[in-house]
């Protein structure tokens, strides 16, 4: 009995026109990583264990899929570790390496094992597929592209602004309409050093973190239960209420965070990158957003996240300025800013918006239908030239009824045929179709020429 094909959960095939959407966001993301000066970089689909293990917290180690040793790896197991049944313990001996969890960690090592032949600020971006053993849902997969864009080697906020400027014009070019929040990871240190909660920062930005999503009632009861104070949860409310403009924020701030130098600093930044934002007239909404704290075992300065206004599906992109991650691996003092576009999730929202490209780049532009053997070799030059012109051509391999291969056109969305019989080849043309019209008029392969371009 043969088996039935099947893959992995979490995973999926894509199609010729899904691949070919798909395309079309990395192009666009890209060209404009390219237009600010970013070059590419390739890494392994795998590192080795030790080098991603510590990185993502204990629930990132939990997510890593780890790859068995080659041949027996079992050899160097004693029986009473066997019986013992330490998952952890076995797998730190049975698997030395792992799949890429994501592209930073992998950055931050690449950097420091090539720095002598890298320039700095090094500005690399990389569009790659990451892993993780997530329960596969709704916009969540266990394998997935991330497209990167990082700056390493300079503090400057100038390279925050390029980076929201990609977003902006990315978003802008695929034409979704986006709000960019930001936060600063020095503020949500102010206001934890403020409520005498400082040794508890993760508990209370993964709490603050889930406000839009269950509502303030149930931040301040996972405040609690996480064992912050009563006269903290307090002190924080009038922080998780503030509104007005961005300004208006900051200001309000200033006299919340004022005995916290670390708070001020943070404040300061996002009033110098506010004021940079504001002499690019940027598209998108920018807004600044206190419970933005997007993994804190990374971030050190200002924090970005990105979502479709028109789309609930959660974050598309986000980033943030990650100091000393390089320390990790022996070379401390490097800071580090870097976004991600979450390539899975704009196209579930290119999708739904129905903002794909009619005519995708990589479409057969003619196909060519013939009556017979002598049809076809008359194609053959033709074919030949239009692919020459950079015309994506095809000819119909088999000598099958028209109304087959006129349905073959019809199926693929190819927008013009040309049909070759002895009158056309008599007078040297092409009986060239509009497959959307059905208008079909005799053309020389000039005419096709200019009809395609």
């Amino acid at each position: 009995m043969s088996q039935k094909p099947s893959i992995p959960k979490g995973t999926r095939d894509f199609t010729p026109r899904e691949t070919a959407q798909r395309n079309y966001i990395f192009d666009t993301i890209k060209s404009v990583f390219r237009l600010y000066g970013f070059q590419q970089i390739e890494t392994p689909a795998m590192e080795n264990l030790i080098t991603l293990m510590g990185k993502y917290g204990e629930e990132g180690d939990k997510l890593l899929f780890k790859i068995l040793n080659s041949g027996d790896f079992l050899s160097g197991i004693s029986e009473e570790e066997l019986k013992e049944a330490n998952s952890l313990r076995l797998a730190g001996k049975i698997a030395e390496k792992g799949l890429r969890y994501d592209l930073t960690v992998p950055l931050a090592r690449f950097v420091v094992q090539n720095r002598h032949s890298i320039s700095f600020p090094f500005k690399r971006y990389q569009i790659q597929p990451v892993w993780r053993a997530d329960r596969p849902q709704k916009g969540r997969y266990r394998e997935f592209y991330q497209c990167d864009a990082d700056v390493v080697g300079s503090n400057s906020l100038m390279n925050e602004l390029e980076l929201i400027q990609i977003l902006d014009e990315v978003y802008q070019r695929l034409k979704i309409k986006v709000i960019i929040k930001l936060n600063n990871r020095k503020i949500l240190s102010g206001i934890a050093e403020i409520i005498g909660e400082s040794e508890n920062l993760t508990n209370i930005t993964v709490a603050i973190d889930k406000l839009d999503k269950i509502g303030l009632q149930k931040v301040n009861e996972e405040l609690l239960s996480k064992g912050i104070s009563q006269g903290a949860v307090e002190k924080l409310q009038p922080i998780l209420n503030l509104h007005g403009s961005n300004a208006e924020k900051l200001q309000q701030l200033k006299t919340v965070l004022g005995s916290s130098a670390t708070g001020l600093q943070g404040i300061s930044e996002m009033e110098t990158l506010f004021n940079l934002c504001d002499t690019v007239s940027l598209n998108a909404v920018l807004s600044l957003d206190l419970t933005l704290a997007r993994g804190l075992n990374y971030y050190t300065g200002v924090i970005i996240e990105v979502i479709a206004s028109d789309v609930q599906i959660g974050s598309i992109s986000g980033g943030g300025r990650y100091d000393n991650l390089t320390g990790m691996f022996g070379m401390p003092g490097v800071s580090g800013v870097g976004i991600s576009f979450g390539a899975e999730r704009i196209y579930d929202v290119l999708t739904q918006l129905n903002l794909f490209p009619e005519n995708q780049s990589e479409q057969t532009k003619i196909l060519f239908v013939c009556f017979g053997e002598k049809e076809q070799a008359y194609c053959l030059p033709l074919l030949k030239t239009l692919r020459e012109l950079g015309i994506n051509a095809e000819l119909y391999p088999d000598l099958d009824k028209l109304k087959k291969q006129m349905s073959y056109a019809d199926q693929q969305s190819i927008p013009f045929v040309g049909i070759v019989g002895e009158n056309e080849m008599r007078e040297n043309k092409v009986m060239l179709r509009n497959m959307k019209t059905g208008i079909q008029q005799l053309c020389s392969l000039k005419e096709i020429i200019d009809t395609i371009q």
